[in-house]
């Protein structure tokens, strides 16, 4: 079978890395050069030459010059996992058996931006690996694959980053054999139902010793690596945390955002309801007893 990948994420390059283990011929690679926006960003160029495999850099997929290339590579399937622009009509009409599109979300539900980081975000406990049939909506195809994998409190970014890879990479692999045997199963969306997360921007991402300690604590876990981190105000800077810890017990008379202890760089903050360590920061110093974080 004549596949050709479209992507430029982490994600991207484990999957094409499957995709060469298996009974595929893989016949183009399209990907990006640089980004400025993907905190995971990987040129597949690399691993595409390895394997010998044609490469071509486009920063718009729906292109002239990237549809004709993709069309003279003649593909049967098309796999584009790893990609945030939407595929337009030429390309998704371009190979017989269709575009192959991922989500990290159980669809209908969850679609749109940034669907791993929303999940810990909102202290969802299970999530879903899902492949499906791209039209030209954006994650209201037909479902050909989902299956659903734990978020548990403990996890940062990467720990349900990894689940969600080795997921999809069994995923692949049925995929894969559906299409060659013609055994693939389309589930229409009800398209009716579900919801849509919004784009997060930089805002989303500052904490706010406001909010309850477990809903900091799942914002700086959400947005570890290898996502861009959260963020806090000390004296006119901004300044990265990359973990924390809940403690259990604090004063209810003391304001949020008061340093409460500091402890070998460890910084105890009063929050909305309780407190909580910051263990991993961006500080060269850290704040005395009694200062405030915003």
């Amino acid at each position: 079978m004549r596949v050709l990948f479209i992507g430029c994420v982490e994600f991207s390059e484990k999957a094409l890395k499957k995709l060469t283990s298996l009974d595929v011929d893989l016949v183009g690679v399209v990907t990006k050069e640089r980004s400025a926006f993907n905190a995971d960003f990987v040129d597949l160029s690399e691993l595409a030459g390895v394997h010998n495999i044609p490469n071509h850099y486009t920063n718009d997929v729906n292109s002239k010059e990237t549809v004709d290339w993709i069309e003279k590579k003649r593909p049967e399937v098309i796999f584009c996992l790893g990609w945030s622009q939407l595929l337009k009509e030429k390309v998704l009409h371009v190979s017989p058996k269709g575009v192959v599109g991922f989500h990290p979300a159980k669809l209908p539900y969850n679609r749109g931006r940034h669907p791993l980081i929303w999940a810990i975000v909102l202290g969802l406990t299970e999530t879903a690996s899902t492949f499906f049939i791209m039209d030209k909506g954006a994650d209201t195809g037909d479902i050909i694959s989902q299956k659903s994998f734990p978020i548990h409190f403990e996890d940062k970014a990467i720990d349900v980053y990894e689940r969600m890879i080795e997921t999809a990479a069994g995923q692949l692999e049925e995929i894969v054999k559906q299409f060659e045997t013609g055994d693939i199963q389309r589930i229409p969306q009800d398209t009716s139902t579900g919801n849509r997360w919004r784009k997060r921007g930089k805002e989303d991402g500052k904490v706010d010793f406001r909010m309850s300690s477990e809903n900091i604590y799942n914002l700086v876990r959400a947005l570890s690596e290898p996502y861009v981190g959260a963020h806090f105000e000390y004296q006119d800077d901004e300044i990265k945390v990359w973990d924390t810890k809940i403690e259990k017990q604090a004063p209810r008379n003391i304001e949020p955002g008061k340093v409460l202890d500091v402890n070998n760089r460890k910084i105890l903050v009063k929050t909305g309801d309780k407190a909580i360590w910051i263990t991993e920061h961006g500080l060269d110093e850290t704040p005395k007893k009694g200062e405030y974080l915003l």
